[in-house]
This record gives C-alpha cells, structure tokens and sequence, in this order.
C-alpha cells in the first residue's frame, strides 16, 4: 500500500502547488515530502530524482497551459487568435507563477518530445498563418512572440510597471495591437 496515497501524479501535482505558491526554485524533495507528512526517502519510490520531480512539474504545467490557450483558440483566426492567445498565456502565468516559471526549464529531449512544447509551437505558428509568413519570418515572428508575452509577464509580475498611472492591462492591449500591425507589416527577408 502506497504511504498517504502517493503517486507520481500526486507527487508533481503538490510541486506545482509549492512552485505556485512559494516559487519554483524552492521546490525540493524536503518540502513536497513535508507537504504529505512524509519522509523524503518516501517519494523516492515514486520519483527518482529533484530534476524529474521539477520536469514533472514542467511537462504538467505545458500540458495545462497548452489547453488553456487551446480552448481560448477555438474559432478564432487573425487579430481575435493572436489575442486570445496571448491573453491565455498571460492569464495563465499570472495565476500560475511558479508553474508558469517551471515551463521555462530546459527538459531532456525525450521528455520535451512527449510534453506539450509541441502543441504550443504549433499553436503559434498556427496563429501566425493569417498573417502569411513564410520561413525565416515565421520562425522570427514566433520568437518575437515568446518574446513579448514572455518579458511582459516577468516584468509584470515583479512589479516593473507599478510606477506609473497607466495599468499594465492597457499597455498590454497597446502591446498586442503593436504586434497584429508588426505582424500584418512584417519587412521580408
């Protein structure tokens, strides 16, 4: 019998919670054993190490965020995609801070394969099909993307946008406005 109900998808699913809730860096094996009243040596049956632990937060968090922006997608094309997009992204990372952190992580190739980073690259480069890139722009517009949505959230969440009148909601719409006309306006290769 397994000791207070562990399993690999309990294990990962109170690391998310921890990285949410402290931040992803303090996740460790210590403080997910202590959240089950557990001894460390208890969750190495079912998840072998640190790194696998965090990777199972991360693959979590992509899956998660992947229907998210998925489900914000349904039916919408042009400007409406690049917008929902971008809002389930930032909505997601606001809410989710420590899981959002945690899809930053380099995963192992065969971990990132079987992960949704897939669904999420060709969720942005579906976007970007209204605006008729081809490559290299594509991939250039896709990392300007990241970029964007990226930055915003990290400065957002640590207050950089705190010192002035303006909220960061508005300069996020001027943001994704920017963006659709860049898009829309893109200088070929």
């Amino acid at each position: 019998m397994a000791r207070a109900g562990l399993t690999p998808a309990r294990i990962i699913a109170a690391a998310a919670d921890l990285a949410d809730a402290d931040g992803f860096d303090t996740v460790s094996m210590s403080a997910v054993a202590r959240r089950f009243e557990v001894r460390d040596a208890s969750l190495y049956a079912h998840v072998r190490s640190l790194h696998d632990l965090r990777s199972g937060v991360a693959v979590l968090s992509l899956a998660e965020l992947a229907d998210q922006v998925s489900a914000a997608l349904a039916g919408r094309a042009g400007r409406d995609a690049l917008v929902a997009f971008a809002n389930a992204y930032r909505l997601y990372a606001l809410k989710h801070p420590g899981r959002y952190a945690s899809t930053q992580m380099t995963l192992e190739p065969d971990v990132a394969e079987q992960s949704a980073a897939r669904r999420h690259a060709d969720m942005t480069r579906a976007i970007l099909r209204a605006y008729a890139l081809s490559e290299p722009d594509e991939t250039d517009a896709v990392r300007l993307l990241h970029a964007t949505f990226h930055g915003y959230v990290l400065l957002e969440r640590g207050g950089g946008f705190s010192h002035g009148t303006r909220s960061s909601a508005a300069s996020w719409d001027s943001a994704l406005n920017a963006l659709h006309f860049t898009l829309g306006h893109w200088p070929s290769s």
